[in-house]
């Protein structure tokens, strides 16, 4: 069986930030299971119908790469009780129609979530915002097992680095129970 490959999407685009260091714990926990990619899309432009057709390149090749990707598995961080504005940008890009014969390139495609805040609630609001949105995209939601970490300082190693202490065997759940869902969808 072909190996599943999966893009992540981190919703900040900090370099070290905590959701892409999951990304890259994700990545480790999926070990042969399944190739994670994640997606760089620091070049995206704000959404603007003005240049939408042709879509500029940064949103070309970001297409290209969901497209091609056989499941999305989102890392959410949470401001104000909501997902990023770079992620929404992101969103409302990949849910416009391509021409005028071909579609949006989120529909079908099954979707996970994960997330860590330095607050208590682990992004959890978030990802039920960020649920709402890609459901209406017709995305195929993974909706259990979800991972939200919370309080990231106390996940950390001397460095600074995330070091998934107590959540890293629920990452390891999420991640074979993601791998399953995406075969079952295929």
């Amino acid at each position: 069986m072909e190996k599943v490959k999966i893009l992540a999407i981190v919703g900040s685009l900090r370099k070290e930030s905590f959701n892409r260091q999951l990304a890259l714990a994700a990545q480790a926990a999926l070990g042969q299971q399944a190739e994670l990619e994640i997606l760089d899309f620091a070049d995206v432009p704000m959404m603007n119908q003005d240049i939408e057709f042709p879509a500029p390149e940064a949103v070309s090749r970001v297409r290209e790469k969901v497209k091609a990707a056989d499941g999305i598995w989102f890392f959410t961080p949470e401001y104000n009780h909501y997902f990023s504005g770079v992620l929404k940008n992101l969103i409302d890009w990949l849910s416009r129609p391509i021409s005028q014969s071909e579609p949006q390139v989120l529909a079908g495609k099954p979707a996970a979530i994960s997330g860590i805040s330095l607050g208590m609630s682990g992004t959890a609001i978030a990802q039920d915002h960020l649920v709402t949105l890609i459901s209406f995209l017709n995305m195929q939601v993974m909706n259990m097992p979800r991972l939200t970490v919370p309080s990231a300082m106390q996940q950390l190693d001397e460095q600074g680095k995330l070091a998934l202490t107590s959540s890293k065997p629920f990452l390891e759940a999420q991640a074979e129970a993601f791998v399953s869902f995406v075969q079952a969808k295929k």
